[in-house]
This record gives C-alpha cells, structure tokens and sequence, in this order.
C-alpha cells in the first residue's frame, strides 16, 4: 500500500510539474515566473554543461589547451556572476529579484554556449580557433 501511495504521490507531482512548464508563456504570478525563468536557466546550463564536455574532449590530447580553457571558464562564470549581480541590482529586495537574475544567468549562459559551439565547428588550419577540427 505504501508503495502505491508513493507511486500516486510521485505521478501527482510529476504532472504538476509537466503542467507548470506548458504554463509558462501563460505565467502571471511572480512566484510562476520565477519559477519558470529557473527552469530556463537550469536548462540552458546544462546545454552549456553538454557542450562544454564535447570540447573539453576534443582537447584531450592537447593539455595547455584544456587548461587555458578551464581559466577562460572559469574567468567567464565569474563575469557572469559579477554581471548578473550588477544588472538586477535595481530589483534587489524585491519579490522580482529571482527571476531577473535568472534570466540574466540564462541569457549570458546561452551566448557562452553559442561561443563554444563555434569551437566545435573549426575549420583545419584555422588560427583564431584553437579547438581541432573533428
């Protein structure tokens, strides 16, 4: 019985979860929007998360690289952050703050995505890009 409920419990929140994210273009309330700009950001990450694994692994074999490149994101989340914080700092205290910063973070984590999906796509020979070409 007990393993039903849970199962029930679990279904429950699985379609008010499923029905939350159909809502978002809809969403009126703060706490829907928020809600909602957390899940784009938390979407668009784990791209960048993906993405970031697949040049990492076409450095494998070149170590100064990959580590210029752990510097560079590392440099890039700070930035982020740093700008992140300036940019909502006229919604800070307020029920909007959550959402404006993370729509902020997602904005900033798709043009890094964007960048390091250019690496992946390097022509062979070419100098101004310093991942290998597949």
């Amino acid at each position: 019985m007990r393993v039903l409920t849970g199962l029930l419990c679990t279904l429950a929140l699985a379609a008010n979860v499923a029905h939350a994210q159909a809502n978002c273009a809809d969403a009126t309330d703060q706490a829907a929007m928020t809600a909602c700009a957390d899940r784009a950001y938390r979407k668009s990450d784990g791209e960048l998360n993906r993405i970031y694994q697949a040049v990492t692994a076409r450095l494998r074999d070149a170590r100064p690289l990959a580590d210029k490149l752990v510097n560079a994101q590392r440099a890039w989340i700070a930035y982020r952050d740093a700008e992140c914080s300036f940019s909502s700092a006229n919604a800070e205290g307020g029920s909007a703050y959550p959402m404006v910063v993370s729509t902020c973070l997602d904005d900033l984590t798709k043009a890094r995505t964007e960048t390091l999906k250019g690496y992946l796509s390097c022509e062979e020979g070419d100098l101004a890009c310093p991942v290998p070409a597949k």
